[in-house]
């Protein structure tokens, strides 16, 4: 873990006392777009690429927090927590150690070096790994006692009140509930969840990244909560046990049509559907039956483009491009959508071809360069002599 050593030696060099070192990933999801705010399903994986800490207390009653990545020093004291305001990375970072102040655990002053390799705006989660890695570092600095299902729901509660997303779960809770060669189906209302064996057999997963971010993002994603909670508002008028998408079946949505406005009903409909995609692709994958699987993700590429619309032209291109490729079982957007990455399930030794083939049409087409990411699953976040431990000499 080179990153791990890097950054020791920069908090040593800046703060003058030895850390402890920390990992959270960032993540894949093979299915189940914006259904886990909905309470749906999904089936994510915690991958190789992470946010590395390096961590201490101080005896100071201040946090201090520098980013490698973007060379710049946060600085805040405690006794500021409830009132100070913040943006970018250091947003991430505060909101867990003001959640946990509103919690109840005040805090002492502590010191932290961060560092990642997950690529930034390719929908692989970093965001959610920084705040999953700033919690665990604290939960085991000053033994909070916290399990990992609680820390996952203290990360999402600093991005919904200290980033402003309204985040779904899924991305907290992969990459604090990771296991290397699993993928997580996760039931998103009542977080029972299976650690699913991800055997390709003869197949691989690789990620292409457009490369684009659309300032959309973050704002159409809020957009499309808000349209899912209407919908479930005019559903509850005729049954009133309707307390998400969740709760909800065809019959019922059918029924309702006419009583909502044409994009909610969409937006609604969509959630439904993706949300029984999610069990029909494990099932599909469980089975070996590549093809079938293929072509759910195929469909869902459809569904997110025409029905959620939250793709773009450019992540349009590469999906509906790798999907007439015969080395492809299927192709699609992942992530919050309006730019990131594909994922693609294809044959195995098929990447070479198709990175090349596509790289020149995409090129072509909008005067980009795709980025092709190499992924593996990994475990859930941790102290890093953790993992060390767990793995066999």
């Amino acid at each position: 873990m080179k990153i791990a050593k890097e950054i020791s030696e920069i908090f040593t060099s800046r703060f003058g006392h030895q850390p402890g070192l920390y990992r959270a990933p960032g993540r894949i999801n093979l299915i189940g777009e914006h259904t886990d705010y909905n309470n749906g399903f999904v089936l994510p994986a915690a991958v190789n690429h992470a946010i590395y800490l390096a961590a201490a207390p101080n005896k100071l009653q201040k946090v201090r927090v520098y980013s490698v990545d973007f060379d710049e020093l946060f600085e805040f004291d405690l006794a500021r927590v409830t009132d100070l305001q913040t943006d970018s990375w250091r947003s991430y970072v505060f909101g867990v150690v003001a959640v946990l102040y509103s919690r109840g655990y005040l805090l002492p002053g502590f010191d932290t070096v961060l560092q990642g390799d997950v690529p930034q705006g390719a929908g692989m989660s970093s965001s959610a790994a920084l705040e999953c890695g700033v919690c665990c570092a604290l939960n085991d600095l000053f033994g909070l006692g916290l399990d990992k299902v609680e820390m996952t729901k203290i990360a999402q509660q600093a991005e919904h009140q200290y980033v402003g997303v309204m985040c779904g779960i899924m991305d907290q809770f992969a990459s604090m509930m990771g296991r290397q060669g699993h993928a997580l189906l996760l039931d998103c209302r009542s977080l029972d969840y299976e650690h699913f064996p991800l055997e390709l057999q003869g197949a691989a997963l690789l990620l292409l990244n457009s490369n684009v971010t659309h300032s959309l993002a973050d704002t159409e994603y809020n957009v499309r909560r808000a349209q899912c909670e209407e919908g479930v508002s005019i559903l509850q008028k005729r049954y009133p046990q309707v307390q998400s998408l969740r709760d909800v079946d065809l019959t019922m949505l059918n029924q309702e049509e006419g009583n909502m406005p044409a994009v909610v009903f969409k937006r609604c409909r969509y959630v439904l559907d993706e949300s029984r995609r999610v069990h029909a692709f494990a099932r599909a994958m469980r089975d070996g039956k590549l093809t079938e699987a293929g072509e759910i993700l195929i469909a869902a590429q459809q569904a997110m483009s025409v029905e959620y619309e939250i793709t773009c032209p450019e992540i349009d291109f590469m999906a509906n491009f790798a999907n007439r490729q015969p080395e492809v079982f299927g192709a699609r957007m992942m992530g919050g959508g309006f730019g990131g990455c594909t994922i693609n399930l294809i044959r195995k030794g098929g990447a070479a071809h198709l990175i090349q083939r596509l790289s020149e049409a995409y090129r072509q087409a909008f005067n980009l360069d795709l980025t092709p990411i190499e992924i593996t699953t990994a475990d859930g976040a941790g102290r890093i002599d953790e993992f060390k431990r767990s793995r066999p000499a």
